[in-house]
């Protein structure tokens, strides 16, 4: 295994596999066959055609259309089609400067391909050992991913929320990272995926931070997501994610970057230009 199969899993979908989700004439989405003939039977809130699908003509509207969508995802998720329902709403738009046409439930959002957006954070120490990273281990109970390494702080982006904003509630949530500490946390960039689930895609963008934290500083959980934290050398970060599957899988990828923006993975790897053509910005 390798840091390109990582980058490669996050990477696999079949395009055939899914038909497009439009409104006002703007592809927001990409919706699996299988799914999209489900939505036929609500065409109160969907219309729906071998080549795409559409809010039903009567809705004009964010809030009509927003509305008429959630009673059809409550349904789907009474029945057991949708599993972790949140009451967590994220945006639906062309693109993420764009107005939002909609809202949606986080939990839905997989299944209508629809970009979502998150923040995560890179939570590092210098030492005299050298340069170390804190990673959390995701609680065992949680819907997603239970169990698994995650990024010291990592959060949806939810409809009506700025960036900073939710990046520094997710630090006080998940690491209890206090606001002042949070405000150090520097922007390092965009990381994009497109990757197919049994769900439907995820074509998903990843706002990084890092921030450099005190040695004396130990991060603690406060929502009841994250079972446990470690700092460990970076080297032991960066061989768990090239020779196992034990971060959740876009965590990997915001590793990869930091190792590759602080010279970790250097130009002298004969992998380095596909590793960071494998990161789109």
């Amino acid at each position: 295994m390798s840091f390109l199969d990582r980058i490669a899993e996050c990477n696999a979908h079949d395009p055939a596999n899914f038909r497009p989700f439009c409104i006002d004439g703007a592809t927001v989405g990409w919706i699996k066959h299988a799914f999209a003939e489900r939505l036929a039977a609500f065409p109160e809130a969907f219309a729906v055609s071998p080549e795409e699908v559409r809010p039903a003509a009567q809705l004009r509207g964010f809030s009509d259309r927003s509305a008429a969508v959630e009673a059809v995802l409550r349904r789907l998720a009474a029945d057991g089609t949708i599993a972790g329902w949140r009451d967590e709403n994220y945006p639906v738009a062309a693109d993420f400067a764009a107005p939002p046409l909609m809202q949606m439930e986080r939990a839905a959002v997989p299944f209508f391909g629809v970009r979502a957006y998150g923040v995560h954070l890179n939570g590092y120490v210098r030492s005299a050992e050298g340069l170390k990273m804190w990673v959390a281990r995701r609680a065992r109970g949680k819907q997603t991913y239970p169990g698994m390494l995650d990024n010291l702080v990592a959060g949806g982006q939810p409809i009506g929320l700025g960036i900073r904003e939710n990046l520094t509630k997710e630090c006080a949530e998940e690491a209890a990272i206090p606001p002042e500490l949070a405000a150090r946390a520097v922007p390092a960039g965009a990381i994009s995926y497109r990757q197919e689930t049994p769900e439907g895609l995820k074509p998903d963008v990843q706002f990084v931070y890092d921030l450099e934290l005190p040695p004396d500083f130990v991060p603690r959980n406060t929502d009841g997501e994250i079972e446990s934290f470690h700092l460990w050398p970076i080297e032991r970060v960066a061989e768990i994610v090239a020779e196992t599957t034990e971060f959740k899988f876009n965590c990997n990828l915001v590793v990869i970057d930091f190792l590759v923006r602080h010279g970790l993975i250097g130009p002298e790897r004969p992998d380095y230009v596909e590793i960071v053509a494998g990161l789109p910005r």
